[in-house]
């Protein structure tokens, strides 16, 4: 999910489908200076880590976010960004008392 998420063309895809719902890959790739192709590729990637769903509706394939789907990125950046705040306060106050 992650190696997904890394790319900022496909963050940007995904805000894109969070603001309109679903929709084809025509529509989406006329926002980039890249090909269809390209946005379908990037499209693929986001479908294989479980963050968009695909529905063929006769030659038209539309995309959707699938609910949840990264809740378990959130939960874990959560956790991790929490531990490190704990391990900053701590030095901090470690710093502070020398």
């Amino acid at each position: 999910m992650f190696a997904a998420l890394a790319d900022p063309t496909r963050r940007d895809l995904i805000d894109q489908l969070a603001s309109t719902g679903p929709t084809n890959a025509s529509i989406l790739a006329q926002a980039y200076p890249v090909s269809r192709q390209a946005i379908v590729k990037h499209l693929g990637l986001l479908h294989d880590a479980g963050i968009l769903s695909a529905e063929r509706f006769g030659n038209e394939v539309r995309y959707n976010l699938v609910a949840g789907a990264l809740n378990p990125a959130t939960l874990w950046m959560e956790r991790v960004g929490g531990d490190w705040d704990r391990r900053v306060t701590a030095l901090q106050k470690r710093l502070s008392e020398r």
